[in-house]
């Protein structure tokens, strides 16, 4: 029984570690989709991204007529030894990519789109990334 336990206590510990292989791991140059909360690795390299949330999504809703597009923001933590918090912008092109060291990350899209009969939930997000080398 003692062997049972300790055997979840140290599943439960490596589940928690962002260098753990139960992170996906992503290629370079590929899509990858992230929930909240989730993590990636990307392939070959010591660079591990974190979806963390989404706040001030003020899309223009799909079933609405707007002036403007809006923006929502998207909150990833990259590392790779050193590690930064990143605000990606899904209304700015020019601001929708951070560089992490020698790698690029790019939001390429956040999903579920906006309607305005239904509220987004926080856990219901999707973001798209795609990492390249600089």
């Amino acid at each position: 029984m003692r062997v049972l336990i300790l055997v979840i206590c140290l599943l439960a510990a490596t589940a928690c570690d962002e260098t753990s292989p139960a992170a996906p791991s992503v290629g370079l140059g590929g899509r990858f989709t992230l929930a909240p909360g989730e993590r990636a690795r990307v392939e070959g390299t010591e660079l591990r991204l974190q979806f963390l949330e989404v706040t001030g999504d003020s899309r223009c809703p799909a079933d609405a007529l707007c002036i403007q597009g809006g923006d929502a923001l998207v909150h990833v933590l990259a590392s790779d030894g050193t590690t930064m918090r990143y605000e990606l912008h899904t209304g700015d092109s020019s601001r929708a990519a951070a560089t992490h060291g020698g790698y690029l990350i790019e939001l390429v899209e956040l999903q579920p789109y906006p309607f305005s009969s239904q509220p987004i939930q926080p856990g219901d997000y999707r973001a798209t990334l795609v990492v390249s080398r600089r």
